[in-house]
C-alpha cells in the first residue's frame, strides 16, 4: 500500500491487478449539536441557530485564554458587553441595532476568536469566510447581510471599549498601553464592571440566550 498526503491507495483487486487509488472527500463543513450541518465557505441561513451560536460563543475564550480567573473570559460574555456598551452609546437604538451588536462576533461560534494580530497575518480568506458566516447569521435573524455603515460603525466603537476594559481588567494591559491600541474610552465604566466577571461556559450560554430572547 502507497500513501500520501492526499490520496490513500487501497488494495481492491487481486495481486498483478491494477489497484485503485480512493481520495477521501473534503470537508467543508460543521457538525452542530442541533444536528444542522453548516458549510463554512458558502453558509446558508436556514443552518444557523440561536442554540449552536450561543454554546460555541459561550465556550470560545477571549484573548487566546490570557485572562485572569479560575475560567475563561467567553466570546459570549464579551458579545454582552458590547451590546450594553452600544445601549448605553444609543438608548434610543431599534432593536435589530441592538441585536446587530449582540451579534457581532458571531461567526466565531465556528471559526474561533482569533486574535488581531493573526487576523492581519491570514489575510484575505479568513475575512472572507468569517463575512459569509457574518451574513448568513445576520439574515437568519432578519437583519440586513450587511449592516449600513452608520451601525457598523458604533458597534465597532462598541467593541474597542469593550476591548479596553478587558485589556486592563482581565488582560493584563497598562491603562497606557490600553489606551494606545483600543483608545480613551468615552463613557463612565464603572457601571460594567458585571460584565467583566468570567463565568462557567453554561453560565455565559444562558445569559447570551436570555439577552437574545429580550432583544
Amino acid at each position: 500500500m502507497t500513501t500520501s498526503s492526499t490520496a490513500i491507495a487501497i488494495p481492491l483487486s487481486r495481486a498483478g491487478e491494477e489497484q485503485a487509488v480512493v481520495t477521501p472527500p473534503s470537508r467543508r463543513w460543521q457538525r452542530m449539536l442541533s444536528g444542522r450541518r453548516l458549510d463554512l465557505i458558502d453558509p446558508s441561513p436556514l443552518d444557523v441557530e440561536i442554540a449552536d451560536i450561543a454554546h460555541g460563543l459561550a465556550r470560545v475564550a477571549r484573548w487566546n485564554g490570557q485572562t485572569r480567573g479560575p475560567e475563561i473570559f467567553s466570546v459570549a460574555q464579551h458579545s454582552l458587553l458590547v451590546e450594553a456598551i452600544f445601549a448605553a452609546e444609543a438608548p434610543a437604538s431599534a432593536r435589530a441595532a441592538r441585536l446587530a451588536a449582540l451579534l457581532h462576533d458571531a461567526p466565531e461560534y465556528v471559526i474561533g476568536d482569533m486574535i488581531s494580530p493573526f487576523k492581519a497575518a491570514i489575510g484575505g480568506d479568513y475575512k472572507l469566510v468569517e463575512k459569509r458566516l457574518m451574513a448568513a447569521i445576520f439574515v437568519r435573524f432578519g437583519l440586513p447581510a450587511e449592516p449600513p455603515a452608520e451601525l457598523a460603525k458604533a458597534v465597532k466603537a462598541a467593541d474597542r471599549i469593550a476591548a479596553y476594559l478587558e485589556a486592563t481588567a482581565l488582560a493584563g494591559f497598562t491603562v497606557a498601553e490600553a489606551r494606545k491600541f483600543f483608545g480613551a474610552p468615552r463613557l463612565a465604566l464603572k457601571g460594567f464592571a458585571g460584565y467583566l466577571k468570567p463565568s462557567r461556559p453554561a453560565e455565559a450560554q444562558e445569559a447570551f440566550l436570555g439577552r437574545f430572547d429580550r432583544a
